[in-house]
């Protein structure tokens, strides 16, 4: 039986310029609603972080409308179908899509997808949706890999790197990847196969590049930014590919000041090795998830991508979630579990 009420959180604050506070969050009691025609009730199981949320949260433009205060908090997840009055939909179907932070979703029945078969929710969504589709839409789009490529990924311990290092693999290149910790460095090589990786908090990334990638880096996917992207610049091979997939280094920083990071002194190596510079956004590349959806949902199911979330219970503990992205708290992919069932 579906309840009267749920629970959902609601932005209090904008963080903007700023680390995340637990006063930028509002847990909420608001009514159900009922599915128009068209629409599906979803019951929420899983909701899945990103960094890109905080800038959702903050009062500025940017390629997603910035919600207000006191509206839910947008994001993804998956769940189940309680109610349905879409026909592509039926109670019991399992989906996932842009579901906020609420315990249940009315959703427009275009907005969503079925999970496939073989595939569970919580690898759904660490493999999948959002993260998954921007490892290999990014990496085979823009970064191009070919076998013997060296691979060098930063946040390589994060839900997007730790994808982009297990495809590269795939696809047959030497991969390394910057991560920070000694345990991480060694989940990487020891469970997701890695051929070496580089701890930014105990060495030197500079003279680890030199050790590692003596001929260059063919492909660097760069989810950092600042001075790790800095340090890659400078080991650079003939036609390399820097892809720019994210930059969690400056996501505390105010653009509207002048106390942005500063820019990477060693861009001009580009010049000297032919290299390219590209920025890789998924809604850009629509057209091609079903392409990474059926390639990935393949490797999940013979063994050849492994699903390692990143689980904290209740949808009361969604905020942590968030900010542990911030903090490095994360292995993998982070979710939120909601229901056991």
């Amino acid at each position: 039986m579906t309840p009267k009420t749920q629970r959902e959180w609601r932005i209090a604050g904008h963080p903007d310029g700023r680390p995340l506070k637990a006063s930028d969050f509002e847990l909420a009691t608001a009514p159900m609603a009922e599915p128009g025609p068209g629409e599906v009730l979803v019951a929420t199981r899983y909701l899945a972080f990103e960094p890109a949320q905080k800038s959702w949260m903050e009062n500025a433009a940017g390629y997603k409308a910035p919600v207000k205060i006191g509206d839910v908090i947008p994001g993804s997840g998956a769940g189940v179908v309680a109610a349905s009055r879409h026909p592509g939909f039926a109670p019991g179907d399992l989906v996932y899509g842009d579901l906020s932070w609420r315990e249940f979703n009315v959703m427009p029945g275009e907005a969503l997808d079925k999970a496939p078969e073989g595939v569970p929710l919580d690898a759904v969504l660490s493999v999948m949706a959002g993260s998954g589709r921007t490892a290999y839409l990014a990496l085979m789009k823009v970064g191009r890999p070919v076998a013997g490529d060296t691979l060098v990924i930063s946040g390589a311990a994060g839900a997007v790197g730790s994808l982009v290092g297990q495809i590269g693999k795939i696809a047959g290149c030497r991969v390394i990847g910057i991560a920070g910790g000694a345990e991480k460095c060694a989940w990487l090589t020891d469970e997701l196969g890695f051929d070496a990786t580089i701890d930014y908090k105990g060495e030197k990334v500079r003279s680890r590049l030199r050790e590692l990638c003596p001929a260059g880096v063919d492909i660097f996917f760069d989810n950092v930014g600042g001075e790790i992207l800095n340090d890659v610049l400078a080991r650079l091979a003939l036609k390399a590919r820097v892809v720019i997939c994210g930059a969690i280094s400056r996501y505390n920083f105010d653009p509207r000041s002048e106390e942005m990071p500063p820019g990477p002194r060693n861009y001009f190596n580009v010049v000297f090795t032919g290299a390219t510079i590209q920025g890789f956004l998924a809604p850009h590349y629509r057209r091609d998830f079903p392409e990474a959806d059926a390639r990935l949902a393949g490797w999940v199911r013979d063994g050849r991508i492994m699903a390692r979330p990143d689980l904290l219970q209740g949808i009361e503990n969604a905020p942590a979630a968030l900010m542990r992205l911030f903090e490095g708290g994360n292995r993998g992919k982070q979710l939120v579990r909601l229901t056991e069932t």
